[in-house]
């Protein structure tokens, strides 16, 4: 490619960061580098059109991470619908897809009405969303969360049961607010939260789409919500009755 193993190894020593888990990444590494991002959904419909020329349909979603502001969906969905366009213009097959994003920043969540505008669908990432809530690294908080919840800080650590009464209110908040601009928004959620009864029984509540989690979250998780289901048929929560899909 014409790269030396000098310039490769400049360019990682200057991306290194401090705090990658709020650094440079998910869209704004897209933005950056528009190549990336080009190169990642080329890839992606490229496959659409192998499946299509074996006789398989597929509908590819294309889900833009981390966004917080509407214009950093808008570009990088224009960047998609380009790329589709010209994959589509030089294999000869049309195909349908769908652009979407991740809503794990708070502010996402506030805006959501914005976002749902221009996005197909949204899907939660409700551990960054946690993190971000909360204050907490993933990755550092277990030197505390023991002792929290021994001292009764916490019911429950939060990372693998849904704050409901705080990062709840956010999730509750994105889809009303998102389908008041989209009514037929598909709304989920991504991450282990998704295979957490507690947190499955809440997704049903506020009326999402679908969960998505761990293969070996997926039998706990299809239980958890028949049994949403249930309760919400007998009366026992208030609530949207639909049935959840499951996906890996």
């Amino acid at each position: 490619m014409g790269v030396s193993p000098e310039v490769i190894k400049a360019k990682v020593e200057a991306l290194h960061e401090f705090n990658p888990m709020l650094g440079f990444r998910g869209c704004r590494l897209g933005l950056i580098f528009p190549e990336i991002s080009e190169m990642q959904v080329r890839a992606i419909f490229s496959a659409t059109v192998a499946c299509h020329k074996k006789g398989l349909k597929v509908v590819p979603e294309v889900m833009i991470p981390l966004v917080g502001t509407v214009k950093e969906f808008t570009v990088l969905r224009d960047l998609t619908v380009q790329v589709a366009n010209d994959v589509m213009a030089s294999s000869g097959v049309k195909f349908e897809y769908l652009v979407g994003t991740m809503i794990e920043i708070p502010r996402a969540a506030l805006i959501a009405d914005q976002i749902a505008a221009e996005a197909q669908f949204f899907s939660f990432g409700t551990n960054d969303l946690t993190q971000m809530t909360f204050g907490y690294s993933r990755d550092d908080a277990g030197k505390f969360l023991g002792a929290y919840l021994e001292k009764g800080i916490l019911p429950s650590d939060p990372f693998l049961t849904l704050d409901q009464e705080g990062v709840g209110q956010l999730v509750q908040m994105g889809i009303e607010r998102g389908r008041s601009a989209r009514p037929n928004l598909k709304v989920g959620i991504c991450g282990e939260h998704g295979g957490d009864p507690a947190s499955v029984e809440f997704c049903h509540r506020v009326g999402m789409d679908y969960v998505s989690c761990s293969p070996f979250r997926v039998p706990l998780a299809r239980l958890a919500a028949a049994q949403a289901s249930l309760r919400a048929r007998l009366g026992v929560h208030d609530g949207v009755e639909k049935n959840l899909k499951y996906e890996i």
